[in-house]
């Protein structure tokens, strides 16, 4: 697995791209230039890897945009040692974002081919504390519950109440929400009476989250 200075070199300029975007959280531009997104994609993309846009990784499903992974995170507003539970392992690289910034994550894909690909191909990248599920994203993974901060990396048709259920007082959820190609960028807090203070950050454009679905 070839990291050189070319990689780093484009990474960087990635980082300026994002920073000019408006994403002003330092930790989280230092992960994007740590992180080897090239080796998150299949050959043919490598040469596009550093490029601010969204790429398949099959089964469906793409990497997202590195501004839009920056943009979720930063809305997470992730504290070192955090339990953050993700929706949608895809690539695994919003995973490692998580991780660099020091959170536990706990990461859901129910595409059984992603999550095998993910689940070997993180280790070997250094990231050896993700724990990964296989299974239907809108149960969550409720034997580690409750979590600081839940983030879905698909558009959620609707508010998954089961989500809700495992997120502690006071946490942050951030999903992108809506039916159509287009989707709300969402963040919920929980509060002390189980409701949700509700607030919203434009419009972005994810693959559908599938309810009630695992695939082989």
């Amino acid at each position: 697995m070839v990291d050189n200075y070319q990689h780093k070199g484009m990474r960087k300029k990635l980082v300026d791209e994002i920073r000019g975007k408006g994403i002003k959280n330092q930790r989280i531009l230092n992960a994007v230039n740590k992180i080897p997104r090239h080796l998150f994609l299949d050959s043919a993309f490598i040469e596009f890897a550093y490029e601010d846009k969204p790429f398949p990784i099959g089964s469906g499903q793409t990497i997202s945009q590195p501004y839009t992974v920056a943009f979720q995170t930063e809305l997470l507003e992730v504290k070192k040692g955090d339990k953050v539970l993700e929706i949608g392992t895809g690539s695994g690289y919003q995973a490692c974002v998580l991780a660099e910034l020091g959170a536990k994550v706990y990461t859901i894909e129910r595409q059984k081919k992603l999550y095998q690909k993910t689940k070997e191909l993180l280790p070997k990248l250094g990231y050896r504390n993700i724990k990964f599920f296989y299974g239907d994203g809108f149960k969550g993974v409720p034997a580690f519950a409750p979590y600081d901060s839940i983030l879905i990396t698909a558009a959620a048709p609707e508010i998954p109440q089961k989500l809700v259920d495992q997120l502690k007082t006071g946490g942050c959820f951030v999903l992108p929400l809506g039916k159509g190609e287009v989707q709300t960028m969402v963040r919920l807090t929980k509060q002390e009476d189980g409701t949700l203070w509700e607030e919203h950050f434009g419009a972005f454009r994810f693959v559908p989250m599938l309810k009630n679905k695992a695939n082989d």
